[in-house]
Formats: structure tokens, sequence, C-alpha cells
């Protein structure tokens, strides 16, 4: 069980490494984390949006809800039952009273396979219900703003405070669940994953004071001068709209939540913002922030057993380096990794995607290659799942939940958010607890205790997926073994395609956005 001295896996505010922040403000001396909390991880969309509906139909005059999206649907179903339409609920809600205000990434032309009319739909629909919803494009070119949060502050009783962070949007193909059968509100993926592509994902739900803190990086952003957009064609689109473009002032913020009675999750905020260059810095992030990337390397340097990780990228040679450093390190330590078995994308950008995947993969297998696993994962009728969670347990003591992939673009490019929680209390710890929740959806295990032992469970799902890739070998003859678990290897890339995409992947899918003093360095 994680001790006190565990919160020296936390980043310092000086570590952070952004001094015009407030996220630290309420924190005493160099503390960079809250404590007194309790999260609770919402595996799947489906269990996250039922509880969001029930949270924000709740709400009443007074109330607050904030929230930041990359990508919206106004017609999304939190429940699957109409009526419970993103755009409904939070109409409803700013209709009753409840101060509803949104940041929602713009987002690049739907001609390059993103969302920009949709997002413009959500916003512009729920300005018409009466809620402030901005589309954000203060990112650097070819950049997003991939932060996914809900604040829900009570004016009459601040116990009921809850803030949810983690990976996913308020958009179609979210809401699946543990059967993996995909939302039937879906979005359009390769075709390896069908009509409905099975979806998993991870939000986690923080009540406490570290609701505040969430609250704060809301607050930032918002307040921020900078403006919304300073291109000429979105000036004109927004007035033809007829979208807000000027946030209005916030009312003052509340003091932090009481602690949780009996919570004992320390809770700290990582967050990646790049350097923007050209004058255009944030107000609250100058040159950026890389607390992502940093809270991670320190966490992983401590690593001695095991690393756990769910993400939905796995990509180069400096994010494999993070763990090449901590296996040699230590001889007993294993890492275990779940990402997608195929990239949503196909054609040229896939093969990006696979050199990305194929030099993180190698980077580490070389170091170590027998302590090493990268698995995906497929739905009982054999279609494979798409694993967009970004989670990473490292000895059972430091967990994230958040929006950051492992790859560049999310530790310096993109706007990122990730909570990372430490226990303080009794055995199991929240970490333990996340893994071996998980473990159970992969293994097909209502009993997964032995796995509490990481060395077993390295082995477990090595065997398990050796069961399972053997009986689709061999034609699927027979009982399908339990389990959900493919094993990965390196993808195959010749040279002239791994030569054709190198600028493309290195330029388009995992930029630099630290400032030019330190790009293309290991600091961050």
């Amino acid at each position: 069980m994680p001790t006190s001295h565990a919160l020296s896996w936390f980043l310092t505010a000086a570590e952070r490494g952004n001094p015009r922040t407030r996220l630290d403000a309420e924190h005493p001396s160099d503390v960079a984390w809250s404590t007194g909390n309790r999260v609770r991880p919402l595996v799947h969309g489906a269990a996250y949006f039922a509880e969001l509906y029930e949270r924000i139909e709740a709400t009443r005059d007074g109330d607050l809800v904030f929230f930041t999206d990359w990508q919206g649907d106004a017609d999304e179903r939190l429940t699957g039952e109409p009526g419970s339409e993103v755009l409904e609920v939070l109409g409803r809600a700013d209709e009753r009273g409840v101060d509803v205000r949104g940041l929602v990434w713009r987002s690049h032309s739907e001609a390059f396979g993103f969302s920009s009319a949709e997002n413009r739909r959500l916003g512009k629909a729920l300005q018409e219900r009466g809620a402030e919803v901005l589309l954000d494009m203060r990112v650097r070119t070819g950049g997003s703003h991939h932060q996914k949060m809900v604040v829900i502050r009570h004016r009459d009783d601040p116990t009921r405070d809850v803030a949810y962070v983690g990976g996913i949007d308020l958009c179609h193909s979210r809401r699946d669940d543990a059967g993996h059968g995909g939302d039937p509100q879906a979005l359009e993926l390769a075709d390896e994953y069908g009509d409905t592509p099975p979806w998993h994902d991870i939000q986690a739900a923080i009540a406490g004071p570290a609701v505040r803190d969430v609250e704060t990086v809301f607050r930032e952003r918002w307040e921020d001068p900078t403006p919304l957009s300073r291109h000429p064609v979105n000036l004109i689109t927004d007035r033809v709209h007829r979208l807000d473009r000027s946030p209005d002032p916030l009312p003052d913020q509340r003091p932090p939540p009481p602690e949780v009675a009996g919570g004992t999750h320390a809770v700290q905020l990582l967050r990646t913002y790049p350097d923007l260059r050209l004058g255009r810095d944030y107000d609250f992030a100058h040159g950026g922030e890389r607390s992502v990337a940093r809270g991670y390397s320190k966490a992983i340097a401590n690593a001695e057993r095991l690393v756990y990780i769910e993400d939905q990228y796995l990509w180069g040679t400096r994010i494999g380096d993070v763990f090449t450093r901590a296996l040699r390190d230590h001889e007993d330590l294993h890492v275990i990794v779940v990402v997608p078995i195929h990239p949503d994308k196909e054609g040229f950008a896939r093969t990006a995607q696979l050199l990305g995947r194929r030099r993180a993969m190698l980077n580490m297998l070389d170091a170590a290659p027998d302590r090493v696993a990268v698995y995906g994962i497929e739905n009982h009728a054999g279609t494979p799942v798409y694993v967009h969670a970004k989670t990473c347990i490292v000895d059972d003591t430091w967990a994230t939940i958040g929006s950051d992939n492992f790859n560049r673009r999310s530790w310096t490019h993109d706007s990122e958010l990730t909570a990372a929680v430490i226990d303080l209390g009794d055995d199991p710890s929240f970490a333990q607890e996340l893994r071996l929740t998980l473990a159970a959806e992969h293994l097909d295990r209502e009993d997964v205790q032995d796995c509490a032992d990481p060395s077993v469970m390295f082995d477990t799902f090595r065997n398990t997926a050796a069961e399972l890739d053997r009986w689709q070998a061999d034609g699927r003859v027979g009982t399908r073994p339990p389990g959900r678990l493919r094993r990965l290897v390196p993808p195959g890339i010749g040279f002239v395609k791994r030569a054709m995409a190198a600028l493309p992947y290195r330029v388009v899918h995992d930029p630099d956005g630290r400032p030019r003093p330190i790009r293309g360095t290991d600091r961050f």
C-alpha cells in the first residue's frame, strides 16, 4: 500500500514548470495536489453518460456546469432514450437557471476527417438555448484542444460537487459498455471495426477539493485574453452563423468543496499546453506547460515491478525512452500495454501511425524483450475493440485517467488534462483496484485476485492471449477460449514505406510543440 512517502512521486509546483498558472495557488508551499478526495473510475462511456445525465438533471438555479470538448454531437443520447441528448440535457439545465459554459474545440475541416461542422452545430444550438458555449481555436497549427472535462458545482450543497476528467467526449460512438457491441449512434472508423465500432474508454469521477482544481483549469482557458481564433475565415463564418466569440465574465470562484469523509485519494492535475509562439502564448502558460510529460517521466522512473497502460496510441522513440530507462534500471520491472489492434484510419495515414507504434515497441523490446508485452482487445464476436482509454498504473501506487496519449503530440502539442491519483488509505489501493477491474474484463474472469501479483498478471495476460491467438489461427474450431486479448508485435513496414511515412508522421501525426531551444531533446 502506498504511504505518504508516495506523494513524492507527484510533481512539486516548481517541477510543474509553469510559474504563471494559478492552479496550485490554493495548495500550501510547493504542494501541487490536494488530499481528502474520492475518485471513482467510470469504465465505459455508457456508465459515464448515465451518471452524467443524472447529475446534470439534478442541478438547479445557481449551480454551475462547465465543460470542455474535443468533439461534440448535439444529438448524442446520454442514456439512449429520447430527451437525453447532449443538447437537451445542457439546454434544460440552462433554462433552470444553471450557469452552463463550454469550450469546444473549433476543429479542423471535415474535409480532413475532423468534426468542425458538428462542433459548430453543438455550440450554436446551445447558444440558442441560452448557454454560453464557445468555439476555441487557440492552438498551434495542426493542433487541437483535446481536454475532456465536466465540472458540476452546487450553490447550496458543495458536498455534491463533482468533476469528470478522462478520455470521453460528449459525442457519437462513446456510449458503449463491457459487452462492446458499440454505440448505436456510431462514428465511422476503419472497416475492421464494423458499423458500430466497439469502444473502450475511461472517465474519472472526482469528489472533494480537487473539483476546484479542475474548475480552475477551465477558468484559466475561459479567462485567457487571447482571441478564440485569429483566422479571418473563422471570423466571417462566426458572423454568418451569429456565433458568440466573447466570453462573458465568470462568477467568483467558490472555495474548494470539503474533504470527502473517508476520502483517501490525493489528486494532482497534469496538463499539456503548447508553446503557441509569435506572441500568442496563453496568459497562464507562457511557453506552454508539459506537466503531463514531466509527471509520467517522474513516476515511471520510480517503477520497480509493473507499469500497466491502456492507450489509444504508443508512438515514437522519445516516448519509448521513458520506459527503456526504467526497464534497464530495474531488472524486475514488467510493462503491459493495451492499444487498438488497428489504427482508426486507413490508407497512408495508417502507415504513419503504425510507424510511430513500431518505433516505440522496438525501443522497449530491445531493452527488455521478455518483460514487455503489447496487446489489443476484441469482443466475443471477434470484432476489434477500439481502445480509446488513457490510463497508466505504476506499481499500484500512482494511477492516471485523462485525455493524453503516449505520444509527443499529447506531451507537447495539444491541450491535455489528466488526473493522477495516489491512495493514502488501506489496501487495496485505487491503482490496484483499477488495474484488476480492467484485467477482469480483458480476461473474462470475475475473480482476478491472483493478478494482484504483477508477475502473475503478466504471465496470465500472455497465456490468455496465446490461447485466443491459437484458436483464431486454427480457424476458430471448437469453443472460443475465454479472454479478449490479442498479442501484438511491432508492425512490419517496408523500408520505402517507412521512408515515405517518416515526414508525415513527424510533422502531421506526432508534431513537437515545445519551445525551439528544447525541441528534439529529451527535455520537457
